[in-house]
């Protein structure tokens, strides 16, 4: 049974081509899938986040440079999230997110990685700041992932 999202946001401020956002997430919020919606909603382009908070379970993952891939690690305990930062940017013309985490386990160790998904217990607090030209990501054959192209331009939100 799927649980209903309670997501509440809040424009900040808006001036010179920056907005800046708040996201709350709740009990088990989905942190990735809700930012990202968050992201589709707003046309986000090019915005960067920070974000503290707490999840009951998360997977994080790091890059195996020799076998350029992700290896998913699970983390099935309640976490604080010591740090929570990444950016939105365009890839294949849509907004993505990259995110990397620190969390903290109950005996003070702390854990970290890529942040592939994650349900929420109790909040997740979110600012995030958008810059008024988009960022773009091409694919990088030496590393097999996409990674931003500072020189890519195009329109901003249509």
């Amino acid at each position: 049974m799927a649980m209903v999202a309670t997501m509440k946001t809040a424009l900040l401020d808006e001036r010179g081509g920056l907005r800046t956002f708040v996201i709350v997430l709740a009990t088990d919020d989905e942190a990735v899938k809700s930012l990202t919606s968050f992201a589709v909603n707003q046309r986000l382009a090019a915005s960067h986040f920070t974000a503290i908070g707490a999840f009951s379970r998360a997977v994080v993952a790091y890059f195996d440079w020799s076998a350029k891939q992700y290896r998913h690690i699970s983390i099935d305990e309640q976490v604080e999230v010591l740090s929570l930062m990444g950016d939105v940017t365009i890839e294949d013309g849509k907004p993505k997110v990259h995110a990397h985490v620190v969390l903290g386990k109950a005996d003070a160790t702390a854990h970290g990685g890529h942040l592939i998904e994650a349900s929420v217990r109790p909040t997740l607090e979110i600012v995030v700041t958008e810059t008024p030209r988009p960022l773009h990501r091409r694919f990088d054959p030496a590393s097999g992932v996409a990674l931003i192209d500072p020189a890519a331009e195009k329109v901003r939100r249509g």
